[in-house]
C-alpha cells in the first residue's frame, strides 16, 4: 500500500491594506504591530505543524489579531456613528465549501469563534445583529463582553476626526473602512481554508456591512484556492473580490499572483475602490498584492521561511 505523504504547509495573514504612511508610524508602533503580526503567524503554524486542519490554524492566527488593539477587530474595532461598535466576520472551509459568517455582533469577544460556529454548529451560513447574538446565547463556550470592551482611545480619535470631517460637509469615506484583519492557510492534507475579521467603517449608519463577512466577496475558500480581502468593502462586494480571484485560477488557468493582482490592482480600482488581499493555493504559493500605500502582512512558506511587511518596499515587491 503507498504511503501518504503529507503536503507542504504555509500561512498566510494580514492586519489590513489602508493609508499607512511611514511619517505616521514611528517605530516602536511598528515593532508592536509587527511583533503581533509574529504572534499570529506562531499560533496558526503551530497548528499546522502538529498536523492540524487548517480551519483551525486561521482561527487561531485570527484569534491573536482580534486581541490586539492594533487592528480593525476585536478589541481595535472602529466606532461606529453612535460611538459604539459592531463587528462582522467569517471563515470557509476549502475542501467541504462550507462557511459560516456573522455581521453587526456587538457583545461577542471573537466574532471569528462563532463565524465558525455557525458554520459547524447551526444549519445557516449567515446571521446578522440580534439574531446573531441569540446564537451566541446558546453556546456556553463564546465569550462575551461589554460594548465598551472594544473602546480604544486610538478609534474613539479616529470616528472624532471622521465626525468633524463630515460637519465640514466632507462626506469622503475614503480611508475610515481599513484594518480589516485575515488568514488563509494551507494544511497537511492538502486543504485550504480562509476567515476575515473586522469593526467595518469608522462613523459608519444604518448598520451597514461590508464585505468581510461575505462568502465570496471578503472571504473565499475552494480546493485549490483561499482569499481574504481587505479594503473598501462596497466594491469588493460589487467586485466578488474573493470569489473573482479564485474563478481566475480555476476557469482561467491564472496563476494566483496573476489573478490576485488583476482582481485587486485593475479590477477594484476600475469601479473606484482600494484596497488589498491575502491568497493561497494548493501549491503553497502566496500572492499579497494591495493598491494602497501599505498593506500589514505576514507569511510562512511551505519550506518555513516567513516574513511581515508593512510598506510595499518590505517584501521587494514592484
Amino acid at each position: 500500500m503507498p504511503v501518504k505523504v503529507a503536503h507542504p504547509t504555509a500561512l498566510v495573514i494580514h492586519g489590513g491594506a489602508g493609508v499607512i504612511d511611514r511619517d505616521q508610524l514611528d517605530s516602536a508602533q511598528e515593532a508592536a504591530i509587527r511583533a503581533d503580526l509574529d504572534r499570529a503567524l506562531d499560533a496558526g503554524h503551530a497548528v499546522l505543524a502538529r498536523g492540524g486542519r487548517a480551519i483551525d490554524a486561521v482561527e487561531a492566527a485570527i484569534l491573536v489579531l482580534e486581541e490586539s488593539p492594533h487592528f480593525n477587530a476585536g478589541k481595535g474595532a472602529v466606532f461606529d456613528a453612535e460611538g459604539r461598535h459592531q463587528l462582522d466576520a467569517s471563515v470557509m472551509e476549502g475542501d467541504t465549501r462550507r462557511a459560516g459568517a456573522v455581521a453587526g455582533v456587538r457583545t461577542v469577544r471573537n466574532p471569528i469563534r462563532l463565524a465558525r460556529a455557525v458554520m459547524e454548529r447551526s444549519p445557516h451560513v449567515m446571521l446578522a445583529g440580534d439574531g446573531a447574538e441569540a446564537f451566541a446565547d446558546t453556546l456556553q463556550d463564546i465569550e462575551r463582553v461589554p460594548n465598551t470592551w472594544f473602546d480604544t482611545e486610538h478609534r474613539r480619535r479616529q470616528l472624532e476626526a471622521a465626525q468633524a470631517r463630515q460637519q465640514a460637509g466632507n462626506h469622503d469615506v475614503r480611508g475610515t473602512y481599513f484594518g480589516t484583519v485575515g488568514a488563509v492557510a494551507l494544511d497537511r492534507g492538502g486543504h485550504i481554508a480562509a476567515g476575515t475579521s473586522t469593526g467595518g467603517m469608522t462613523n459608519k449608519r444604518w448598520n451597514r456591512i461590508g464585505d468581510s463577512p461575505v462568502i465570496g466577496a471578503g472571504t473565499w475558500a475552494d480546493d485549490r484556492c483561499g482569499v481574504s480581502g481587505t479594503g473598501w468593502g462596497e466594491f469588493y462586494i460589487r467586485a466578488a473580490v474573493a470569489h473573482d480571484i479564485c474563478a481566475r485560477v480555476a476557469y482561467a488557468g491564472d496563476t494566483l499572483a496573476a489573478a490576485a493582482h488583476h482582481v485587486v490592482n485593475v479590477v477594484v480600482p476600475q469601479l473606484g475602490g482600494d484596497g488589498g488581499a491575502i491568497a493561497l493555493d494548493r501549491d503553497g504559493n502566496i500572492a499579497m498584492p494591495f493598491n494602497t500605500s501599505g498593506m500589514y502582512r505576514g507569511w510562512i512558506n511551505p519550506d518555513g521561511s516567513r516574513g511581515t511587511a508593512v510598506f510595499r518596499e518590505d517584501d521587494g515587491e514592484d
